[in-house]
């Protein structure tokens, strides 16, 4: 038997997104949190244009609260009028951070050759922990510092990208992370994820999905639509296909973007001039890849810019954040416990109307 879990709608919307909240509570009512069902009637206000507006505004707000945040715990200032661009999660080369950081390095090519006229200024966000003798996950840490470091300080940067990992990231941070994010990434490797709840925290708040068909991304894509979730990567039928046959060092060969981002990366661009740092990392993709991030990173790359067109269209961005809301009361734990009480555990619910004196 299997049960989707859930995440509270109390905590990770109406304490940690006052604005979202404030405008729930005016549309669903009171008790919006245990009415999942019912928050499918934001969509009728889809075509508001001062609901939209309002809704947009909302989540400014909550990355103004963001960013002063950051401002005070790493000293860098960010835009919150940027796409907010979140991942946020366990250190591990399954959940592939490593994927975006080397999108971000082909992105800073970009800025560099001056192919800049259809870029949407972005504020990338990281957090996550590795574990203690988790060598390869602390050595990403260190490569998304390296990449921060030189994108933050170069000038050409300045009001198209920049880079944020969130030091000491755990759940109480994530309170104010989530409501602020306008992307989630959910890009790791289809078939290896059990499930995740970060993905359902993000879209609960109005984020939307860059995913793999991997985990929760499936469901939380067949439930908000799939016009309102952006796709890429290879299935878990075609990752078992490759497994056996699979030669990085050929994909790398098609991809003349990526290659200049190794090179870039190898001559010390990122590690202070130090050639050596990034090498184990650098060396198995190239050589091993066990996580497909080669098979899996042109088709990245295509659908971070179907996110640029669709953020340029602001009404279309905002419909698509409050359909993600909508949408996402499947999500509430209240319906996994349900599911676990009918399914599993067998036991009905006690009515509201027996008190605790005669329980």
């Amino acid at each position: 038997t299997n049960v989707t879990n859930g995440v509270t709608p109390r905590r990770w919307v109406a304490l940690a997104n006052p604005a979202l909240n404030d405008l729930m509570l005016e549309t669903i009512g009171a008790d919006w949190p245990a009415r999942e069902h019912e928050w499918l009637r934001l969509e009728a206000l889809q075509a508001d244009p001062a609901f939209l507006a309002r809704w947009e505004a909302s989540k400014l707000e909550a990355k103004r609260r963001l960013a002063a945040l950051i401002a005070e715990r790493t000293e860098q200032l960010v835009d919150p009028t940027s796409l907010f661009d979140v991942q946020v999660k366990r250190i591990h080369e399954y959940k592939r951070q490593h994927l975006n950081a080397l999108q971000l390095v082909v992105q800073y090519l970009r800025i560099k050759q001056g192919d800049t006229s259809a870029m949407v200024p972005r504020t990338v966000l990281f957090g996550g922990k590795a574990a203690p003798g988790y060598y390869m996950a602390k050595l990403i840490i260190r490569f998304i510092n390296g990449i921060a470091e030189v994108i933050n300080n170069d000038p050409d940067c300045k009001g198209l990208l920049k880079v944020i990992f969130l030091p000491d990231y755990n759940v109480k941070l994530g309170e104010t992370v989530y409501p602020a994010a306008d992307l989630s990434e959910q890009i790791s490797t289809a078939g290896l994820e059990a499930s995740g709840t970060g993905n359902m925290k993000f879209s609960m708040n109005g984020a939307l999905t860059i995913g793999t068909l991997d985990g929760a991304n499936v469901e939380i894509r067949q439930q908000v639509g799939a016009d309102n979730f952006f796709l890429f990567g290879k299935t878990v039928e075609e990752i078992r296909q490759l497994r056996g046959q699979y030669r990085p060092w050929e994909w790398l060969e098609r991809l003349p973007a990526l290659q200049e981002a190794f090179a870039l990366i190898e001559q010390g661009h990122f590690s202070g001039g130090e050639r050596d740092l990034f090498r184990p990392l650098i060396d198995k993709l190239r050589g091993e890849d066990p996580f497909f991030v080669l098979a899996d990173f042109d088709d990245y790359m295509q659908a971070q810019s179907r996110v640029d067109d669709v953020w340029l269209d602001r009404r279309r961005w905002t419909t698509m954040s409050l359909l993600n809301s909508a949408r996402s009361g499947f999500f509430s734990s209240d319906r996994a416990i349900r599911d676990y009480a009918s399914s599993i555990w067998k036991v009905d619910p006690i009515t509201p109307s027996i008190t605790r004196g005669n329980a």
